[in-house]
Order: C-alpha cells, then sequence, then structure tokens
C-alpha cells in the first residue's frame, strides 16, 4: 500500500511552503528594488526561519513547524529538489551554442584562463589547507581539491547577463565576448564535477575510468544526436500549437535526462542542465514558452530550494572565519587572475581587463546548487558550505557596480583621446 500524508501532515507541509515562500519572496524582492539578485533575499529569508534565527530565539516555534511532522518536511525536500532541476533546466537556456561557435575563438583565452586558474589556485589552496579546514572524515584529500578547484572556476551565467544588460552592453562585441566565456565557463564545470560525483562513488580505478567516460558520451550525445531527438519530440507536442502541452513535453525530456544522469551515478541536475541547452536550440519552444517555464521557477520553485539553504544550516554554531576567508580571498584572487589575463590575451585594453575579470569573478545559483550536492555528498562539511554561501552573496554583491566603473572609465578614457585627436586634426 503507497502510504500518503495524514491530514496533519498535509497541513504542516503547507505551513512550511508557506514560512518559507513568503519571506523569500519578500527579501527576493527586496534585493531586486536595491538592484540585487533575488537569491540573496532567498537566503537569508531561510536563515531567518531557520535555526540560525528562529530556531535560537524560538526553539519550540522552530520545532513545532519543521520538525514535527518529518514526512511533511520529506514533502518540502521533494519540492525543493523539483526546484533544482527545473531551476538547472532554465539555465540551460542561456547557453547558445551558435553564440559559443561565433565567439569561441574570441573568448578561449578568456574562458581557459577563467578555468585554468581558478582552478589550479583552488585545487592548491584545498591540498594545502586539507588537514587543518578542510578534512571532513568521509572523503580523500583528491576529492575535496578537485570540487574545490571546479566550484572556483563556475562563472554565475545570469549575473552576468543582468550585469550586461543594466550596462546596457550585451549586445556588443564585449558583452557577447564576455557572455560566451562564462558559457563555456559554466558548461566544463559541470562537466568537472560530473567527473568528481563519479570519482567519489567508484573505488576502483577501472570502473572509475569507465563510469566517467559513459558520463563524457552522454554529454557528447545530448549535445549532438541528442539534440535532434529533443527537436523531433518538441516538433511532435507542437503540432497542436498549445502551450500547455509544449511546456509538459519539455518538463517531461527534463526528467527523463534528469533520471538517466542520476542512474549513471551523477546528479539529476547535471541531465536536465544539458536538455536545457538541446531545447534552447529548437525553434518549437519559443520565447513564450521559457517564459512562462521561467517565471514559475525563479519566483515559486527556486525561492523554495534557496531558502531551504538558510534552512538546514546553522550558520552561527557552524560559522568560521578563517574558512569564509579563506574561500572568499582565494576565489576571488583566483578568478581575477584568469580572468584579467585572458581578457589582455584577447587584444583588451586595461579597463575593460578589470572590467571582464570582476564580471566573470560574480557567483550565483550554480554554486549554491553545486556546493548543496558537494555538501549531501559529503565532500564537504558544513562550515565549507557556509562558506562557499558568503563568498557567493559577496561577489554577487561587488562585481557589478565595479564591473560599471572601470567600463565608465574606458568609455571616459576613449572619448578623452578622441578629443585630442579632434584637437590635433583641427590645430
Amino acid at each position: 500500500m503507497v502510504a500518503k500524508l495524514s491530514s496533519s501532515e498535509v497541513v504542516h507541509f503547507l505551513i512550511i511552503l508557506i514560512v518559507i515562500l513568503i519571506p523569500a519572496r519578500l527579501l527576493g524582492e527586496l534585493c531586486r528594488r536595491f538592484k540585487l539578485p533575488a537569491i540573496i533575499g532567498e537566503i537569508f529569508a531561510g536563515i531567518i526561519v531557520g535555526p540560525t534565527v528562529l530556531g535560537l530565539l524560538f526553539p519550540s516555534l522552530f520545532e513545532n513547524i519543521f520538525l514535527s511532522a518529518p514526512h511533511a518536511f520529506q514533502a518540502f525536500d521533494g519540492i525543493s529538489n523539483i526546484g533544482i532541476i527545473l531551476l538547472m533546466f532554465i539555465a540551460g537556456f542561456e547557453v547558445d551554442l551558435k553564440q559559443i561557435r561565433q565567439n569561441g575563438k574570441q573568448a578561449i583565452s578568456i574562458s581557459l584562463t577563467g578555468i585554468l586558474f581558478p582552478f589550479a589556485i583552488g585545487f592548491a589552496a584545498v591540498w594545502f589547507f586539507y588537514d587543518s579546514h578542510f578534512a571532513n572524515g568521509f572523503n580523500t584529500q583528491l576529492v575535496t581539491s578537485l570540487f574545490f578547484g571546479t566550484a572556483l572556476s563556475i562563472t554565475a551565467l545570469a549575473v552576468i547577463t543582468k550585469i550586461l544588460l543594466d550596462l546596457d552592453i550585451l549586445n556588443t562585441r564585449i558583452g557577447n565576448i564576455v557572455l560566451t566565456a562564462a558559457m563555456v565557463d559554466d558548461f566544463l564545470g559541470w562537466i568537472l564535477f560530473s567527473i568528481i560525483i563519479q570519482l567519489m562513488h567508484t573505488g576502483k580505478e577501472e570502473a572509475s575510468f569507465w563510469s566517467v567516460t559513459i558520463v563524457v558520451l552522454y554529454a557528447v550525445f545530448m549535445l549532438t544526436a541528442g539534440r535532434w531527438f529533443i527537436h523531433k519530440a518538441l516538433a511532435f507536442g507542437g503540432r497542436s500549437q498549445k502551450t500547455g502541452r509544449m511546456l509538459t513535453m519539455a518538463v517531461c525530456l527534463c526528467l527523463i535526462s534528469a533520471c538517466i544522469t542520476e542512474i549513471l551515478g551523477v546528479r539529476a541536475v547535471f541531465g536536465a542542465f544539458l536538455v536545457g541547452i538541446g531545447i534552447n536550440d529548437s525553434a518549437y519552444f519559443t520565447e513564450k514558452h521559457k517564459h512562462v517555464l521561467h517565471q514559475f521557477t525563479i519566483f515559486v520553485l527556486a525561492p523554495l530550494f534557496f531558502a531551504s539553504v538558510g534552512l538546514r544550516l546553522n550558520f552561527i554554531a557552524n560559522f568560521d572565519i578563517e574558512i569564509v576567508g579563506l574561500i572568499l580571498v582565494v576565489a576571488c584572487l583566483a578568478k581575477l587572475i584568469g580572468a584579467g589575463i585572458g581578457s589582455a590575451l584577447s587584444g583588451m585594453s586595461k579597463n575593460e581587463s578589470i572590467a571582464v575579470a570582476f564580471g566573470m569573478n560574480a557567483r550565483g545559483a550554480q554554486e549554491i546548487v553545486l556546493g548543496l550536492l558537494a555538501l549531501q555528498a559529503k565532500i564537504i562539511s558544513e562550515p565549507v558550505f557556509e562558506g562557499l554561501v558568503v563568498m557567493t552573496i559577496v561577489t554577487m554583491i561587488i562585481s557589478g557596480p565595479i564591473m560599471k566603473y572601470y567600463f565608465l572609465k574606458e568609455q571616459s578614457a576613449i572619448l578623452v583621446k578622441q578629443a585630442k585627436l579632434m584637437d590635433k586634426s583641427l590645430g
């Protein structure tokens, strides 16, 4: 017989949703008003209603809401997992393979140095400080170091897109190059993370090699022949021209791919991300369909997930200032150096290189998702995850204003140079 929630458990489940969603949306909108990513407010909402604040000030109330009905909280956990999957699904929409092909040569130096430097520096830092700060007794020094190298390599594509839109340079040459580099960073970062998950789950080198090979082959398939299958499936659903049927078809494809990657030993979000990339190319899945799915995910499901991040941890009891400082300094220096060197090599000026470096330094939803998956897989400890969350929030806050400052500085320098040339020609 299939177990189901009792009437009181359903009430608890609905109360949990209300208690989390309302403050998450309110604080998210407050952050948007101050031109900050909504994810910051959503995480703080979870911290407020979680063990950090509510659990500390009103422990009995916190226990009655979240702990007295375990099955209700498990149901909420299932909803938040769906939120993760759909969030990474729509994140795949932002990866434009055509644009990567067009701007690949120009963006390759930014992308490669923006990945290699953070990966190498992050790996080395964790390897060196492993025993004192990062050992958790569950995974090897190699796996944890590989994870951090990967986590520091990924760039927040959505945050960078918003910054470029705010600066009104998204459709310029520089904007396209930065966006392309961020796309490549995101994609390669998730490939690396999927490999790390495989290395963690397989003990034998031979088994690990074949598991990693299968994952890579699946990713290649989804970006080649898989896109054709996705297009044909959407074409079948698109004959009715009904939005509901098209959305159902797209979400089903997302869930099927998520199941496949989960069975392969990689997290379901990776399969969802790959399908999102494939669907983005299909003419049948229009901007209208993307908008509807994006609105529901971003304004309903995503706030539940990001608030649950703050809900799961006590950010006071587990806070370690040394770990937070180490992660923040290493993450920023590694990305700024790597992306800055790549920008200079691609022919950009000093001000443009600094602006691009700070843009590429922005982290976002992907880092939170990846960090939470690593925490659940026991690759990292709770204090280390909190360090990743703090690093994500800080880089999201500082990247936009600094990037804007240096781009405006570059534009002023160009205007001054043009004025001098005009004076010389008139003289």
